[in-house]
């Protein structure tokens, strides 16, 4: 969520600070700041909203010094305003912080009893004061920041900087990502590599538990217990981390645009279409036959995404599927059978509570499967086994190719299980791998009709309330395109399995709610229809995303109808995403909506 960046540099850092910033609006934030030595002495410009409040600031009083540390902040403790917005500084430093301190209220009823004095509500200043007491007490920066750290209870990413000490940077992790980089103009912190990769030729992360001291001389780390350590470098290209809107208005309209190359990108990375198999890019940890179950955990789109995929390794690969919110399940202490295998599913990688649920997982013996988009992400190097999906950067908030591209890996994962496990024939696996490579071109195809999109998004924008439709996979589907439009226009959305429509929500139905109902030509066709007509029986405000043998089936009169081509496809879902995805985003766009930054979300979540 919050984004941090540290530079000790040649030159002034304030606008390498800021254009690191900038390339961390992706994660969501409500304020922003940051600090630099000037004349030794530790300087702080912080402001409210986005980033262009902060330039304006730092433009009427320019700052000049060569070491610096900056922030946006997503708040959770304390009002997003300028006073609770970071760096935090107390006599001797300021400090930057993502995360949660658990332990804080204690910690400061602790240190005011010993003077220290606090001006804001939130969590990450009693971290200034703790290190500053340690300072007081006789440490020095280096150990005051080791000593504090073991008090600390709680996930973190921290950069601090000493007033007097324009060769010192220090930051520590315990479960939010941080990495320390190497470039041309000095040696950098940074929350994520997309905000170093302009200045960084080299990074190198932190694991769990990690605090590393920064001088222009030396990077040194150090584990949980204190020793010295090495930590893998490894070379980050800028280039490849470049992005921009390109033609497009937003870059979510780009994300959505670039769903049938990534997906096929992604399914090329899995699929051999000249034999017609599944070629998973990674060992299996584990015998699929010996398997007893999958346990699938995630949060927000890709919980979702893993709904949809219990679908498919229920049917191809014959597994019982048990998922999970990640937030709940460690809570439940569920019991995990032997021979089980869970799947984490996160687009950064970084996702706490998604993490806690690998941690949970892993602690009870069960083999574990990553689906990521970041190699190097915490969730990645925790896992036995990683299947990465290739979206590359997608920065607005809601989701979109990364989900797309996680429905592609969990489609290819379960034809590869039931293959794997003597479920599925040579001939049905053919069959299938034949359809999901034909799902780019079909997503491509609805694409085409966002024009008639838009028009129903208008339609749905001047509503206070949606109800989605949709069974089996659609019904996941259902429940992803309710989230999307809650994120983006902030319009009040559920999503429904249509079946469940007579046993209470049918109260509802009147012309005023839109009633969206996604009817991919599957087996449940037949019976979706029959929903729809209970709708339209009640005068109920109608649009239907389906194919051209769908409407016809309806034999109602719709408010609105989305066409898409008839898809005899398992994975008809993938292509049914896009529509939904245009729906949200173009009537967030007619409302005045900011559709890659909605209000009060951010892009990684990682506190619990």
């Amino acid at each position: 969520m919050c984004g941090i960046v540290g530079i000790l540099g040649r030159e002034p850092v304030a606008p390498s600070l800021i254009e690191a910033l900038k390339r961390l609006e992706y994660r969501g934030y409500d304020s922003a700041g940051l600090a630099t030595l000037e004349q030794g002495r530790l300087t702080r410009v912080r402001a409210s909203g986005k980033l262009r409040n902060l330039e304006e600031k730092l433009a009427a009083s320019p700052l000049s010094g060569t070491s610096g540390i900056g922030h946006t902040r997503w708040a959770t403790h304390g009002r997003p305003n300028e006073t609770n917005a970071h760096p935090h500084i107390s006599d001797k430093l300021a400090v930057v912080h993502n995360g949660i301190i658990e332990n804080f209220r204690e910690l400061r009823e602790e240190l005011a009893a010993k003077g220290h004095v606090f001006a804001t509500e939130t969590d990450s200043e009693v971290v200034a004061h703790l290190v500053a007491e340690q300072i007081r007490e006789g440490a020095g920066p280096a150990a005051a920041v080791a000593r504090a750290l073991t008090r600390l209870k709680g996930a973190f990413a921290l950069a601090f900087l000493f007033d007097g000490e324009a060769d010192l940077l220090i930051g520590a992790r315990r479960g939010a990502p941080l990495a320390a980089g190497w470039g041309e103009g000095g040696v950098y912190l940074g929350s994520d590599a997309l905000a170093l990769a302009p200045f960084a030729h080299t990074i190198a992360y932190l694991e769990e538990g990690d605090h590393v001291v920064l001088t222009r001389e030396r990077v040194t780390f150090h584990d949980a217990a204190g020793h010295e350590v090495e930590r893998r470098r490894q070379p980050l290209q800028a280039g490849s981390f470049l992005v921009d809107k390109g033609n497009f208005r937003h870059f979510m309209a780009k994300e959505i645009h670039e769903q049938p190359e990534v997906v096929g990108r992604t399914l090329s990375h899995y699929l051999d279409l000249a034999s017609g198999t599944v070629r998973l890019p990674f060992e299996l940890s584990f015998d699929a036959k010996k398997l007893s179950r999958v346990t699938i955990s995630a949060c927000g789109t890709a919980f979702y995404a893993g709904l949809i995929a219990r679908y498919w390794i229920e049917r191809y690969a014959r597994l019982a599927v048990e998922i999970d919110i990640a937030s709940e399940f460690r809570y439940r202490e569920a019991p995990l059978p032997n021979d089980g295998l869970t799947i984490l599913v996160s687009q950064s990688g970084e996702t706490a509570d998604t993490l806690a649920a690998l941690r949970y997982a892993k602690t009870h013996g069960q083999h574990i499967l990553s689906i990521v988009n970041v190699e190097t992400s915490t969730i990645a190097r925790e896992s036995d086994t990683v299947a990465l999906t290739l979206a590359g950067p997608e920065i607005g908030v809601a989701s979109t190719k990364a989900f797309t591209c996680q429905l592609a890996v969990f489609a290819c994962l379960a034809v590869a299980l039931g293959r794997a496990r003597g479920v599925l024939s040579e001939a049905e696996e053919k069959a299938l791998v034949a359809e999901l490579a034909a799902t780019p071109g079909l997503m491509a195809d609805a694409l085409a009709h966002e024009a008639r999109i838009e028009l129903v998004a208008r339609d749905v924008a001047r509503a206070s309330s949606v109800l989605y439709l949709g069974r089996g996979p659609a019904y996941p589907l259902a429940l992803e395109g309710a989230l999307k439009l809650k994120e983006l226009s902030y319009i009040h959305a559920e999503g429904y399995a249509a079946g469940e429509l007579k046993h209470g929500p049918i109260a509802l139905i009147d012309y005023a709610m839109p009633v969206i109902v996604l009817a991919p030509p599957d087996a449940t066709l037949e019976k979706t229809v029959s929903n729809l007509q209970e709708v339209a029986a009640r005068g109920g405000h109608l649009i239907l995303i389906g194919s051209r043998a769908a409407r016809e089936a309806a034999a109602a009169d719709l408010a609105g109808f989305v066409e898409l081509p008839d898809i005899a496809s398992a994975f008809a879902v993938l292509v049914y995403a896009v529509p939904v995805q245009l729906l949200a985003y173009h009537a967030a766009v007619f409302m005045g909506k900011d559709v890659d930054q909605p209000r009060n979300l951010a892009k990684s979540v990682t506190v619990e």
